[in-house]
């Protein structure tokens, strides 16, 4: 078990001023089987009241307009997450089981359409059938799709953008952990398994001392049913554990992005992110 603070902080600053402005925000961990939020609160600047509540998918949103004209926008998202640990059980669940499954429940029939941003080109999906053809089961298939993916893809910055797809960072063979997560949410797809984007934090130094403050970011990884939902981390080639914090899911990045919104008056304006991690426990 690991106790984790998170300080997430973002925003736009403005070229000139923005008149008034209209914003989701999806920053405020959620509790799930694996983890519980001890406290999480959202400050907004300039001032502003937020409606909350849960998106269709289940993730917490903030939604909130700024009236008054301003040159910031800044969102400050400070919780505090205990997350456990939870190793996944074997599952007999062959490809019939798992396809009259997926037939019962609506949202796996969601969790197996492709978005424009998870489109598998014609490479990725010979590889996921490859993958089923050496698999008994579809949980082995769905590991060794992650594996392989997270093998052939390099983390790098600079490649791809947020509007990127699945085929683009693909060809580059290199992209950000929204890229990987995408190219291999597309892969289970295409081979049945239902799978979903994850969005998130991790603690990225195991080896941290308690109450040391970490310079993080945001995390993308995926899950995938099998007999029941199992999370792995393609860019990292390691299992879900007590370094990823969920805050939410989606059938990609444009269903839980953590912050969004329409502004008037500007004519451009600059993302800017920092997000600190501290191991409590």
């Amino acid at each position: 078990m690991s106790r984790l603070r998170i300080r997430h902080v973002t925003g736009f600053q403005y070229e000139g001023e923005a008149k008034a402005s209209y914003n989701e925000a999806r920053m405020l961990p959620a509790s799930t089987e694996t983890q519980f939020v001890l406290s999480s609160n959202l400050r907004i600047e300039p001032n502003s009241g937020a409606h909350e509540y849960l998106d269709y998918w289940g993730t917490r949103v903030s939604s909130f307009e700024v009236l008054q004209p301003h040159q910031q926008l800044s969102l400050t998202s400070t919780s505090l997450v205990e997350v456990r640990a939870v190793s996944h059980p074997e599952h007999d669940l062959d490809w019939d089981d798992l396809a009259a499954a997926a037939g019962r429940r609506a949202e796996f029939v969601e969790q197996l359409e492709q978005t424009p941003l998870t489109a598998p080109p014609a490479e990725v999906r010979h590889l996921a059938e490859a993958a089923v053809a050496a698999s008994t089961k579809p949980c082995q298939a769905a590991l060794a799709i992650c594996e392989q993916i997270g093998d052939q893809v390099q983390y790098l910055r600079g490649v791809t953008n947020v509007k990127s797809t699945a085929a683009d960072a693909w060809k580059a063979k290199a992209g950000v952990c929204q890229d990987i997560a995408h190219i291999t949410v597309g892969a289970l797809r295409s081979a049945g398994i239902p799978a979903r984007y994850v969005s998130g934090y991790l603690h990225p130094k195991p080896s941290a001392e308690l109450h040391e403050t970490i310079v993080g970011e945001s995390h993308a990884w995926v899950e995938y049913f099998c007999g029941s939902w199992n999370g792995y981390d393609p860019t990292n080639l390691i299992d879900i554990g007590e370094r990823h914090v969920v805050v939410g899911h989606g059938r990609d990045y444009n269903d839980v992005p953590p912050l969004r919104g329409v502004y008037g008056g500007s004519r451009t304006s600059k993302l800017f992110v920092t997000v600190e991690i501290t191991r409590e426990v």
